[in-house]
């Protein structure tokens, strides 16, 4: 009899190292959801901010780009000083202030996350962020301005006028 409860007692703990793998996941399942909420709203931040401060230029027409993350944050081009990025947000993929930059020549015209993980959401975005689905990895979810497509598609074959960087 002391052998049977012996075997029950090792597939009793087993069992509840089964369902605490489970939980663990689904715990991590949930953290991973609520930071790419919070990528999705910091980058809502971004976009809004490259074009706040497309629209703040002073030649209405040029429609400027920012040179660094920094002028979003102190803007003097017109002589007052304007904050179109409260701050640099931290990624909350990697847990670091630091953001990839998608430049238009020497200009900054969008932001993405440095994490190679994989998103857990692949559809239903909102329409601001419709071009993010299907994506395989955060680093592939671009924060920006739509002159990123209109920058992109007239740069002849084989060239980029859009450049990823670190």
């Amino acid at each position: 009899m002391a052998g049977f409860a012996y075997v029950w007692l090792l597939l009793g703990i087993a069992a509840l190292g089964l369902g605490l793998v489970q939980v663990v996941e689904v715990a991590s399942q949930a953290t991973q959801r609520a930071r790419e909420r919070e990528l999705l709203f910091i980058g809502q931040q971004f976009r809004q901010a490259f074009e706040s401060y497309q629209q703040a230029s002073p030649d209405p027409k040029a429609r400027e780009l920012p040179q660094s993350l920094d002028a979003l944050l102190a803007d003097r081009r017109t002589g007052q000083l304007r904050r179109h990025l409260r701050r640099i947000y931290v990624d909350p993929m990697t847990g670091k202030a630091e953001w990839g930059l998608v430049r238009a020549g020497a200009f900054v015209a969008g932001v993405h996350s440095l994490s190679n993980q994989r998103p857990i959401k692949q559809d239903n975005f909102e329409p601001d962020d419709a071009a993010l689905a299907g994506k395989q990895r955060y680093a592939q979810w671009v924060f920006g301005v739509p002159v990123l497509a209109a920058a992109a598609s007239a740069v002849a074959p084989g060239a980029s006028a859009v450049q990823l960087s670190r």
